[in-house]
């Protein structure tokens, strides 16, 4: 009898633990239908900072991993930082004059303002500068989506062999927030700063839009995390960017669902 009664305790604890599994990761029908309602592909999870609270929206592409495409400026800021590559947030490099597609590039930048512009050549500069081997090393340290880079330093997140998913993303975000990873606090401090979206006495949003624009489907990202009512919250949205206004979803989505869940 007591081994009939250990093993129906033994299932029961199985099925607790099943059910648990499926409830983290249950569809969420208000989040599906934000994607529904502007016929887009994608995902978007909202994480508790304890993880205990979780919303998602189509997990197994939640699964999936994609270039992380501009998100990447996040480890990249650190890493650059970190190896010495440039000093702090207002070092100038100097643009070459050499057209970049976007006026607001056609500049001297620094990472201050090349951040939120997603300045691709001032980062491309900084990749050539801190080389493929570092990148490696950095990549693994971190545990930052598969750890890989390919054959050119300058591309690797754009177009080259990185990828990450959302729910990684959500993770490294986690450590940022957190300063569980081996880089300097002053050095934490300066991303954090840069990544401040918005601000008010409520909330603070720490986040960084990306756009995989040469591959196909085209991938568009918004990950970050937000400071409000005492504790912190984190999201990572990842959507198909198959026509023209599409990546304005990325935000739209986001903050909606954000709002939906009583966050904002």
């Amino acid at each position: 009898m007591t081994h009939v009664f250990d093993g129906f305790k033994l299932l029961g604890i199985a099925f607790c633990l099943f059910t648990a599994v499926v409830n983290a990761y249950a569809e969420d029908a208000d989040l599906a239908k934000l994607f529904q309602e502007r016929t887009v592909v994608g995902t978007i999870v909202i994480s508790s900072f304890d993880g205990k609270t979780t919303y998602i929206h189509n997990d197994s592409r939640a699964e999936e991993r994609f270039l992380p495409a501009s998100t990447f400026k996040i480890p990249n800021t650190l890493i650059a930082l970190e190896e010495g590559i440039i000093a702090d947030e207002k070092e100038i490099i100097a643009w070459d004059g050499q057209d970049k597609g976007w006026n607001e590039w056609n500049k001297d930048q620094s990472l201050e303002t090349a951040f939120p512009l997603s300045c691709v050549w001032f980062y491309q500069e900084l990749a050539k500068r801190v080389g493929n081997e570092r990148y490696i090393r950095h990549l693994q340290q971190i545990h930052y989506g598969n750890e890989q880079t390919g054959s050119d330093v300058t591309t690797f997140w754009l177009e080259g062999d990185l990828r990450i998913s959302a729910l990684e993303q959500i993770d490294f975000l986690k450590k940022v927030s957190a300063g569980e990873l081996p880089y300097t606090p002053a050095h934490l401090a300066i991303l954090k700063q840069l990544m401040i979206v918005e601000q008010t006495p409520e909330y603070i949003i720490r986040a960084k839009t990306g756009w995989a624009t040469r591959v196909t489907p085209q991938i568009g990202w918004y990950v970050g995390y937000v400071e409000a009512k005492g504790t912190v919250w984190f999201f990572a949205t990842n959507l198909e960017i198959a026509k023209k206004g599409d990546e304005k979803f990325r935000q739209d989505i986001s903050m909606e669902a954000l709002r939906m869940k009583g966050i904002l």
